[in-house]
């Protein structure tokens, strides 16, 4: 029973240190000492009894993000802990957990559809036929990954063959010009492929020292960002398209921004199967941070980067406690808030930039080798303001104020 609940939260998207806490709670309610040591591909397991040390290993990869799996699963260990479990009914409640079914197919297509055009209106898309053509790009992109999710198990496969089809999409756009912002007819619908829930949970693991895996969570998150940079790079080659470097983008008035981040927000809610009733909280805070970053950008004149960080600043503040409280994974429900901020754009413009210098070699301009420099190192820079605000928040309210977040550290994490 302590391994299927270690195994559970690993595997759908609880950080580490809350994954051992609940385990820990959990061993304490049973009557035993329980030590969990993870690793990239494996759970460890040390139950201490009246007996003997007992010692087992399974196999888990944190691939997958379910904030209902984690969620129902936390719950679970707060009713064994209140006696309102018995213990013979936990391993069969664990078993109905594992077996959820994903969200519905209506649901992901039409949230896939209208996040990546809200996306298209924060980046600077106006027109309605710009609008419909991500809509539908993302929406057939949603249906192939969850055709694809019954043939193969590879975790590579449905972003590829999402952006690959992005970048097909959009390459038609540019050959039948039936929009000017082709760049963001072919981004849009990659950028909500993006895997800022694992980025985020490296970063907190690298942040507490664990490194081995921190690294192991970075690098996939970095391996799913290449797979989706190469498919849309194919996808735009097949007919001879490139995805332009550093365009300007346009000012978008307050009321659209902050509404088109709401929509966002609620799309990433449903890619990490957050039920409905708990989605408009990350909505209202998604819409906060956005509404903040504007302000400091358009009335402060502050960088990109430092709206990201100051939105995810407050992101972070409000975000610790009320996902502790609602035993939400922090990393899905932190990230869902700020999805809006991924630099996503730069980064795929950064690739096809790398891919433009190749193709020109000794004869590529000046402007495109520093367009493709600018492109990557605000990308960076972002990411770095987004995992900066979002876990130095977290850990200090862990550190300072514990009474805020329910979750005591654990002799094994002291």
């Amino acid at each position: 029973m302590l391994a299927a609940t270690a195994e559970l939260l690993f595997a759908d998207g609880e950080t580490t240190r809350r994954m051992i806490v609940g385990v820990e709670r959990l061993g304490a309610a049973l009557g035993v000492d329980v030590a969990v040591l993870p690793r990239w591909g494996a759970l460890t397991l040390r139950v201490d009894d009246s007996n003997a040390p007992l010692l087992e290993s399974i196999a888990a990869e944190p691939l997958g993000v379910d904030m209902t799996k984690v969620s129902a699963t936390n719950e679970l260990i707060d009713k064994v802990r209140d006696h309102r479990l018995a213990v013979d009914a936990l391993q069969p409640a664990l078993d109905s957990i594992r077996h959820l079914p994903p969200v519905s197919l209506a649901r992901f297509v039409l949230l896939t559809a209208a996040g990546a055009a809200a996306l298209g209106v924060i980046f600077g898309a106006s027109h309605w036929l710009t609008l419909v053509l991500i809509a539908f790009s993302a929406g057939a992109g949603a249906l192939l990954r969850r055709w694809l999710a019954g043939l193969s198990t590879n975790p590579f496969v449905q972003p590829f063959c999402a952006a690959l089809l992005a970048g097909v999409v959009g390459a038609i756009v540019v050959r039948l010009q039936l929009s000017s912002l082709m760049r963001l007819v072919a981004v849009c619908p990659c950028m909500v492929l993006v895997p800022g829930a694992h980025f985020l949970n490296g970063a907190i693991d690298l942040a507490r020292a664990r490194i081995a895996l921190g690294a192991c969570r970075v690098g996939y998150a970095c391996l799913i960002t290449l797979v989706i940079s190469a498919g849309l790079l194919v996808g735009l080659s097949l007919a001879g398209v490139d995805l332009p470097v550093s365009p300007p983008v346009p000012a978008v008035p307050l009321g659209y921004d902050v509404i088109a981040a709401g929509v966002a927000v609620a799309a990433y809610g449903t890619f990490f199967a957050m039920p409905w009733r708990m989605l408009p909280i990350p909505v209202v805070i998604g819409m906060l941070a956005h509404a903040l970053r504007w302000l400091a950008i358009e009335m402060g004149g502050a960088s990109a980067e430092a709206g990201a960080l100051i939105a995810c600043l407050a992101v972070g503040i409000i975000v610790t406690p009320v996902a502790d409280r609602l035993r939400m994974p922090f990393a899905a429900f932190a990230f869902a808030s700020v999805v809006s901020l991924i630099p996503g754009v730069f980064l795929f413009r950064m690739a096809g930039g790398l891919l433009s210098l190749i193709r020109a070699g000794s004869g590529a301009s000046s402007e495109l080798l520093l367009g493709t420099i600018v492109d990557g190192a605000t990308a960076l820079l972002i990411i770095l303001a987004m995992a900066f605000g979002l876990i130095v928040p977290k850990m200090c309210i862990e550190y300072f104020f514990p009474a805020l977040t329910d979750a005591e550290p654990p002799a094994s994490s002291r």
